[in-house]
């Protein structure tokens, strides 16, 4: 039996810049490291179809065959649920200077738009004097952006990562996903100082969900994309392993929002992301490795072929693709050679 090891990525102290990798002045919809972006050419991307459910992709006799020992907890209805209204949520992240953000929260089920968070200093003459920059959030594009194989080839992703993270079985079976509703380790509390998401007396912000949730700023950012409040899940962190639903729109925000200096996933998957000079001189190239440096890069990236949880993830990505009728002849799968981002 294998304990479950936490995600870095989830661990990290969240300051004011923790959301927005690198941005594209003025360019909604732009991610980390994705300056050059615009420069490919319509053979490099796939294009855009037409958004579905993620029930459409997925049936539940799959799910289940793709987590046979998984906990009850997680259940297909509460993972299709999670996808689909989430997906009625979009976020604008704005930056002035160095480290003053906005954010604007769209639900686009109703049409409302509003400001979940705006920093004390937003109208400063100091922020107001380089341009801002801007990117969006849909996470409406989750497994949903482009052609059926395009979006299951980014599901066996997301699997494989929280698979890994919730394992609890036999080595190299890969039937052991989704078996961990927490980390082990109920007793740590992942307490960090956050002007924007101060943790709350008493609570505790150990790793929940399919993708480990930690510390208090990491779950308030969540409940502010989330649930456009901070205070849900800074209040209620145990929201996330008591409500299924909750649990995975939990990963899913994760997936699908950018860190500093990080690409998100989805922008990986979807071949969106590209990098930049700076990115290739440390080794970081599209595919199915770099997501795993945007996971648990400072863990397992850059420690040659041999790292375990490394290989673990890579095996439940071509597990799940097989299962799903797909394989990834050019995977990169591997991050052994990648230098992790560092905060």
């Amino acid at each position: 039996m294998k304990s479950i090891i936490l995600s870095s990525k989830l661990i990290i102290v969240l300051f004011s810049a923790l959301v927005v990798s690198a941005f594209s002045c003025g360019n909604s919809g732009s991610s980390a490291g994705s300056s050059n972006d615009s420069s490919q050419t319509a053979a490099q991307k796939p294009a855009p179809q037409k958004k579905a459910s993620i029930a459409t992709l997925l049936t539940e006799q799959q799910f289940n065959d793709l987590f046979p020992q998984r906990d009850k907890f997680y259940t297909y209805a509460a993972f299709v649920k999670a996808a689909d209204e989430l997906g009625q949520v979009s976020i604008k992240v704005t930056r002035r200077a160095l480290s003053v953000y906005q954010y604007i929260r769209t639900d686009k089920k109703t049409g409302k738009t509003e400001t979940v968070r705006q920093d004390p200093d937003w109208n400063e003459e100091w922020a107001k004097k380089k341009p801002d920059s801007t990117f969006t959030v849909d996470y409406g594009n989750f497994c949903a952006q482009f052609g059926t194989d395009a979006n299951k080839k980014e599901l066996a992703a997301f699997f494989a990562h929280i698979a890994h993270e919730t394992r609890h079985g036999v080595n190299a079976t890969y039937t052991d996903g989704l078996m961990l509703i927490h980390e082990s380790n109920t007793a740590l509390t992942y307490i960090a100082e956050s002007d924007e998401y101060p943790p709350v007396a008493g609570k505790k912000y150990y790793g929940r969900g399919p993708m480990q949730l930690s510390y208090n700023g990491n779950y308030g950012l969540a409940s502010n994309c989330i649930f456009g409040d901070p205070k849900i899940l800074l209040n209620n962190p145990d929201l996330v392993e008591t409500d299924p639903v909750v649990a995975f729109k939990a990963a899913i925000y994760f997936w699908m929002t950018p860190e500093t200096h990080k690409p998100s996933a989805h922008d990986v998957m979807t071949g969106k992301w590209q990098p930049n000079a700076v990115d290739k001189a440390k080794g970081r190239t599209p595919g199915f490795g770099m997501t795993i440096n945007i996971v648990n890069g400072d863990v397992e990236c850059n420690k040659g072929e041999n790292m375990y949880s490394m290989n673990d993830r890579i095996g439940f990505y071509q597990f799940f693709l097989k299962k799903l009728g797909l394989t990834d002849a050019n995977c990169a799968c591997s991050c052994g050679k990648m230098q992790p981002y560092k905060y």
